[in-house]
């Protein structure tokens, strides 16, 4: 199983980015998907995830800015960033805990998405 993220970029205070994270390779099914960050300097922090059922669990950081769903027909999870502060700046991961074509769960990470946020 692969996650392939992609749409992180430098953007300037106030602007918009949206992640794109998309699973492939043996996949019977998905449960929750999800996006972390990593400041320099900071440990790993849950951005937001959102599971099957299209409940989410969102940062206080975040809230009424960014936004999460996915496309499970797609097997890929969107983060759509709003208000970009500079303090947004880091590189963003998604995750997802997949139930593979062998009918065992694990948890799959992307490789990353350097997101900059500053003028």
């Amino acid at each position: 199983v692969q996650l392939q993220a992609s749409g992180g970029g430098l953007v300037q205070p106030g602007e918009s980015l949206r992640l794109s994270c998309t699973a492939s390779g043996s996949i019977f099914g998905i449960n929750s998907m999800g996006w972390y960050r990593q400041a320099p300097g900071k440990q790993r922090e849950l951005v937001a995830d959102i599971t099957t059922g299209g409940r989410t669990n969102v940062a206080d950081s975040i809230k009424g800015r960014f936004t999460i769903s996915r496309d499970d027909a797609r097997n890929t999870v969107y983060l759509q960033m709003n208000s970009l502060k500079p303090e947004d700046t880091a590189v963003y991961y998604c995750n997802a805990a997949v139930l593979t074509k062998g009918l065992r769960w694990g948890d799959f990470w992307g490789q990353g998405t350097l997101v900059t946020v500053s003028s």
